[in-house]
């Protein structure tokens, strides 16, 4: 396996070329566009890596899943009541149909209306509390204990996140958020500059490829219905507005972020972290969507087959 991904890593470091990083929170733009790593981790736990998997950076809306997971432990599906299960074939910051006067609730747990929806409905009883219970659920599910916050990029989005104010605003007019905007947004910012690495993705992508039960200490993290739900929805809407053609083209449930990161999870089979900085127009990442097209070819992953 080792040799397969030090070939895909190979084969598709060009890719790079064809896109560009992040530049709309400032410390993202600091990455090199032409790093990329992949890891892969069994159900057996057995890890297979390639390329820079030693890398760190941000798990930006990767978070969104963790935080569904919460609020559905948190509040059944109820939360359903505030967000909606459907793609809305917008890009991810969009205000577009939230603002329809036939929408009354955000599309989907993944656009950012949508997930700042979701934190919003995390119990605690205040903003540390919230973000304490998001980085230990990240904790459990990479089996990683020094999982902590890039204050760098935290302050970055801090500056440069009047969009997500906007919308957060929105929200709490249409009594879709009911505690306070600036500690809902708070905790938003925090939970994207989460920092992690592509062990991480690839342990949490196999935490809910294995339903819910840690490949690392066989104990059950996430409850089985719940662990569905989350690949039901990485499969719709994990990769933004690109994600009808990646369920064509790739098959399997993955969700992407601006950093540049990809998890998916691979029922009964595998987790898949990668990174690769270079994005394209949707935001996915260039190089990762190839290398998740060369690997679900090879290993036949695609859910279908």
């Amino acid at each position: 396996m080792n040799k397969i991904l030090k070939k895909i890593i190979n084969d598709t470091k060009t890719f790079a070329n064809q896109g560009k990083v992040a530049t709309y929170i400032p410390e993202l733009s600091k990455m090199n566009k032409n790093i990329s790593g992949i890891v892969t981790i069994d159900m057996n736990n057995n890890i297979y890596s390639a390329g820079d998997t030693d890398i760190k950076f941000t798990i930006q809306s990767m978070s969104n899943i963790v935080t569904l997971l919460l609020a559905l432990m948190d509040h059944g599906e109820k939360v359903f009541d505030k967000v909606g299960k459907e793609p809305s074939g917008d890009p991810f910051n969009s205000l577009k149909r939230l603002t329809n006067k036939n929408t009354d609730k955000p599309y989907n747990p993944m656009i950012n209306a949508g997930s700042i929806t979701i934190t919003s409905m995390i119990k605690a009883d205040n903003k540390e509390e919230r973000i304490a219970r998001i980085i230990n659920l990240i904790k459990d599910l990479t089996g990683n204990d020094n999982i902590e916050i890039n204050m760098d990029v935290y302050n970055s989005e801090l500056k440069t996140g009047d969009k997500n104010r906007s919308i957060a605003y929105f929200l709490k007019d249409k009594n879709i958020i009911e505690c306070e905007v600036c500690d809902v947004l708070d905790t938003y910012f925090k939970q994207c500059s989460i920092e992690i690495d592509c062990f991480d993705l690839a342990n949490i992508g196999a935490t809910l490829a294995n339903d819910g039960i840690s490949t690392i200490t066989n104990k059950r993290i996430i409850p089985s219905k719940y662990a569905t739900i989350a690949k039901a929805f990485m499969f719709t809407c994990g990769m933004y507005d690109d994600s009808g053609e990646f369920a064509v083209e790739v098959g399997i449930p993955a969700k992407s972020g601006v950093s540049g990161g990809i998890f998916c999870a691979v029922p009964n089979k595998m987790g898949i972290g990668v990174l690769g900085p270079s994005l394209d127009e949707k935001g996915n990442s260039i190089v990762g969507i190839e290398m998740l097209k060369l690997l679900t070819k090879e290993k036949n992953l695609c859910i279908f087959n």
